[in-house]
């Protein structure tokens, strides 16, 4: 009972950040400079000025902005996002045919820096003096210091001229005609690339992090106990102290999330990725608001999606918040 109560008293919480987040986007982005008119009309090779005011009419650009406001939230709550100006389609079905390719990308590579980032970093924290110690360092620096995009375009020259060993672009390849299983094992050779350099950024962190509350938590009174009473080392390490390392871990993925967003933006743009950050890119080149302004609240929904189930897995891994509570 309580459990649905907090869930509960968070997705109200969720639901008035997301209100927040549509009214603020919607207002910063018509209040930039440009007229969205002229935009559209230059697509069109050039318009009159009864061309321009018809364009306004036909999209609204002609009332004032709190009407203008009004009338986005009033479709927004029938789930209406309205209609590309650029791509002239449902906004909510440009979005519709780009999240999976988005997620697929985002949460692999989440996946495997949390994962092997742990690893890496538990085993070095065990020899905090090893040459494994030591690379976990270099890893996280270079992490740190390298750009997304840098990153992305080296494996692309590398790829693409020295060692063609992988796809440098797109999901798939269209031109192939195969069943399930060789289109999965397609898309997975196409993914190499983009995860790696995603991945790429995180894993440091997530592994520098681990080694550092790994060694805290060795150094435990709680810890030294167990090994008084004669646990193995290995059980000492990988049942006891594990689960209460991997805590500052959750956290930071959970609040990462977003980050992962944001490089995903350009990691599909230099991939050719076709995602949620390639179609923000090409919305936000092209001014077209209803796209950008979709991209944005399904952006900040999946974050909050995302912080609330780190929040629901702290919970599961550390009993001492359900005692607390």
């Amino acid at each position: 009972m309580r459990l649905v109560v907090y869930i509960t008293r968070r997705v109200l919480h969720a639901l008035a950040l997301l209100l927040a987040v549509i009214v603020l986007n919607f207002v910063l982005l018509h209040l930039a400079p440009g007229d969205i008119a002229q935009v559209i009309a230059g697509e069109m090779g050039g318009i009159t000025q009864q061309g321009l005011a018809d364009i306004r009419a036909q999209y609204g650009l002609d009332k004032p902005l709190p009407e203008q406001l009004f009338i986005y939230l009033g479709n927004f709550a029938h789930l209406e996002f309205g209609d590309s100006f650029f791509y002239n389609q449902p906004v909510l079905t440009l979005i519709g045919q780009r999240v999976p390719a988005t997620l697929l990308l985002v949460i692999t590579a989440l996946i495997l820096s949390v994962v092997f980032g742990t690893v890496i970093g538990v085993i070095s924290a065990r020899r905090p003096n090893s040459p494994l110690s030591h690379l976990v360092t270099l890893i996280s620096v270079g992490g740190y210091s390298v750009p997304v995009f840098w990153l992305g375009i080296m494996l692309l020259v590398l790829f693409a001229s020295v060692l063609p060993l992988f796809p440098t672009a797109g999901m798939y390849d269209a031109a192939k005609q195969v069943g399930a299983f060789g289109f999965a094992v397609d898309v997975a050779h196409h993914l190499v690339l983009p995860v790696f350099t995603l991945a790429f950024i995180y894993l440091g962190q997530y592994s520098r992090l681990a080694r550092g509350s790994m060694l805290e938590t060795l150094a435990s009174d709680y810890v030294r106990t167990a090994r008084a009473k004669g646990l193995s080392e290995t059980l000492v390490v990988y049942k006891h102290a594990l689960r209460n390392a991997v805590l500052p871990v959750i956290t930071m993925a959970g609040l990462q999330f977003s980050q992962l967003f944001a490089g995903a933006i350009l990691v599909e743009t230099v991939f050719n990725w076709p995602g949620l950050g390639r179609l923000a890119f090409d919305a936000i080149v092209s001014r077209d608001y209803p796209t950008v302004l979709g991209i944005l609240f399904f952006s900040a929904l999946i974050v909050v999606v995302a912080n609330l189930l780190t929040d629901l897995c702290y919970r599961l891994v550390d009993p001492r918040i359900r005692l607390s509570e």
